[in-house]
C-alpha cells in the first residue's frame, strides 16, 4: 500500500460487485477476483459460508498473484504451487510436503471484508479480536422494502475519490453539465440551502433546483428539493421527492448513493447505488438514466487540475468559492478535520 495513512485504512470502501465473485469461474470451479483499493492489489474470495475475504493479492512464498487461483476445499489455492490458505490467512496445505503442517507465520496478510449495498467492503487493516470492525457508510433507504435496489457501474475515471464525492454534492452545474436533463441554462440561479454538521460528516438541506428530467420517471420539468449527506471520506448520498405531478409513478421517491473506491490518489472507481419506488421499470433502463448522466460528468471531471482535491493551505493552486459551494467547502473541511490525505493536496 502506497500513501494511505491511517486515516483511510480505518474506513471501509467498495472495491467490486457482489455478484462478480458468483460469476467467476473456471473449470467448473469458484476463483477469486482481483481488486484494487489504495494503491494495493487484492484477492477477494467467498467461502463455502457465503462469507467474503480480502487477502493481499501477493502470495507469500514466491509471489504470484492469488486472484489467479481457485477455491479448494473451503481454501484460496495459489495458481503457481497449490499453496492453500484459510480464512484468515493461515496457509493449511503444501502439496510439495504434504505431511507438513505449515507453522503460524506461513501465512498471507488478510484484510477485513464485508458484503453489503451489493458490494463488497475492504478496510485495509487485519482482524483484531476484541477490537470493533469501522462501520459502513449509512444508507438508510436500503433497509426501506418499498425501494427497489439497484446498482449502477462501476465507472472507472482518471481524477481522485474527492473530485468525485465534490461534484456529486454540486448543484450549480446541473444547466451547463447535465442541460436538458438535470437543469437549464435558464434556470441557473440556486436558493440559499443549509449545511449541519453532524457526528458522521454533515447533512446539506433545503437545496432546490429546477430540472427538466429529475429522474428516470419524470414526465415534466420541475423544482426539486435535494437532501445531500456525506457520512465517510468517499461517499455521498441524496434523496429527493418530486411534485406528485411531475412523474409518472404514484408515490415515487428515490435516494442514490455514491460510492466510490479510491484506487489511487488520481485513479477512481465508483458506483452508484440506486433505491427507488420503481418496480416496473428493468433494470437496464434504470441504469441507462444514470449512465448518461455520468458519462456527462466524467469528462469534465478528467479534466479538472489537480486531479487532487487541493484542501490545504500548502496545496498547489487555491481554488474560489461562492456562496453556491456550501456543500463542497463543507466536504473539504470534513476532509481536512477527518485527517484525510489520500486523493487531496
Amino acid at each position: 500500500m502506497t500513501e494511505a495513512g491511517l486515516a483511510h485504512v480505518a474506513h471501509f470502501h467498495p472495491v467490486l460487485l457482489a455478484s462478480r465473485l458468483d460469476d467467476a469461474r473456471a473449470d467448473g470451479r469458484r476463483c477469486p477476483v482481483q481488486a484494487h483499493l489504495l494503491g494495493t492489489d487484492l484477492a477477494i474470495w467467498r467461502d463455502d459460508a457465503g462469507r467474503v475475504h480480502a487477502f493481499d493479492d501477493r502470495c507469500p512464498h514466491r509471489g504470484a498473484s492469488l486472484s489467479m487461483g481457485r477455491i479448494e476445499d473451503d481454501r484460496l489455492e495459489c495458481a503457481y504451487h497449490g499453496w492453500r490458505f484459510r480464512a484468515g490467512g493461515q496457509c493449511t496445505h503444501v502439496p510439495a510436503v504434504p505431511d507438513w503442517a505449515p507453522p503460524a507465520g506461513h501465512r498471507v496478510q488478510a484484510y477485513l471484508a464485508r458484503e453489503a449495498y451489493g458490494l463488497v467492503w475492504v478496510a485495509l487493516k487485519p482482524a483484531v479480536a476484541g477490537e470493533p470492525e469501522p462501520p459502513l457508510p449509512a444508507f438508510a433507504a436500503e433497509g426501506d422494502p418499498h425501494l427497489r435496489k439497484v446498482n449502477c457501474g462501476p465507472y472507472d475515471v482518471e481524477t481522485s475519490a474527492p473530485r468525485i464525492v465534490e461534484n456529486f454534492l454540486d448543484m450549480a452545474h446541473f444547466g451547463y453539465v447535465h442541460e436538458g436533463w438535470l437543469g437549464a441554462r435558464d434556470h441557473t440561479a440556486l436558493e440559499p440551502y443549509r449545511v449541519t454538521a453532524t457526528d458522521t460528516g454533515f447533512i446539506a438541506t433545503e437545496c432546490r433546483a429546477w430540472q427538466p428530467q429529475s429522474s428516470v420517471q419524470a414526465k415534466a420539468g420541475a423544482m426539486v428539493e435535494y437532501t445531500y449527506e456525506v457520512n465517510a471520506p468517499y461517499t455521498a448520498i441524496l434523496t429527493k421527492v418530486p411534485d406528485a405531478a411531475t412523474v409518472k409513478v404514484a408515490g415515487f421517491r428515490e435516494s442514490i448513493a455514491m460510492f466510490v473506491c479510491p484506487l489511487s490518489p488520481e485513479r477512481s472507481r465508483a458506483w452508484i447505488r440506486l433505491a427507488m419506488l420503481d418496480w416496473d421499470s428493468t433494470d437496464a433502463h434504470l441504469q441507462g438514466f444514470q449512465h448518461t448522466i455520468f458519462m456527462q460528468d466524467k469528462p469534465v471531471l478528467e479534466s479538472q487540475r489537480p486531479r487532487l482535491l487541493p484542501i490545504s493551505p500548502q496545496a498547489p493552486v487555491t481554488e474560489l468559492h461562492s456562496a453556491a459551494d456550501r456543500a463542497s467547502t463543507a466536504y473539504r473541511r470534513y476532509l481536512r478535520e477527518s485527517g484525510i490525505t489520500f486523493g487531496v493536496c
